[in-house]
């Protein structure tokens, strides 16, 4: 007796492979800088001399174009910007240029940020805990009101016409978050500054940098009070 096998119907085989969704580059962007600051922050924070050094030369750095430091070629590895991964493509020469720049202004304001601190500056954003622009400024405000003149510098970076005037002014609010020991996102900021630099990035960089000021709505918690003293190991 012969037996007969039923055919699989089409529609029971395997689905088809799912097609991976295209990270954004300014997604991307933000997560090459956390990429970087994580061992910079870990060495310097633990007095490496090799840290410590790397933090010395992107501050030299600020306030400049990628393009405009070759002593920070070796420095800043935008390796993974160039060559296509997983879920990545290749760029295009003017997304490459907006995305080295900044990489660059994210990481020189970080270094400045983090400079003779002894707590670590870059911190990652969490609905607990917001890292944006906006809740940093807010937290550098009484909880019961708002400063007027710390308001206008995030207004007046808000405004900013290109890159560069940006970074002045976002120089200026780090100075002052530096001051008083309150952390940012750095890679969320570097993804921003990505954005910044397209038609009507400036407008939706904006919001989010409004939404996040109104998260930070609260006293800053207690673990982030400044209870480590300040070190002095490059204050050049």
């Amino acid at each position: 007796m012969t037996t007969t096998h039923a055919s699989t119907p089409a529609s029971a085989s395997a689905p088809p492979a799912a097609v991976p969704v295209p990270v954004p580059v300014h997604q991307r962007v933000a997560e090459l800088t956390a990429t970087h600051i994580g061992p910079w922050q870990e060495g310097y924070l633990n007095d490496r001399s090799q840290a410590v050094a790397a933090l010395a030369r992107l501050r030299r750095g600020a306030g400049r174009e990628a393009g405009e430091t070759p002593d920070l070629w070796n420095l800043i590895n935008t390796d993974a910007l160039h060559t296509p991964a997983t879920g990545t493509r290749a760029l295009g020469e003017q997304e490459l240029v907006r995305a080295e720049n900044a990489l660059h202004a994210a990481l020189t304001l970080w270094a400045f940020h983090q400079q003779s601190r002894g707590k670590p500056m870059h911190r990652r954003h969490t609905r607990e805990r917001p890292g944006g622009l906006g809740a940093a400024v807010r937290r550098l405000m009484p909880a019961d009101g708002i400063d007027e003149p710390v308001r206008k510098r995030l207004f007046r970076a808000g405004t900013a016409p290109d890159l560069a005037s940006l970074t002045h002014r976002l120089r200026d609010i780090v100075a002052l978050l530096r001051r008083e020991d309150i952390p940012l996102d750095y890679a969320l900021l570097a993804g921003q500054l990505y954005l910044w630099q397209w038609p009507d990035g400036p407008a939706a960089v904006r919001r989010g940098w409004g939404r996040s000021f109104h998260e930070q709505r609260r006293p800053r918690p207690a673990s982030d009070e400044n209870t480590t003293p300040d070190t002095d190991k490059d204050a050049s």
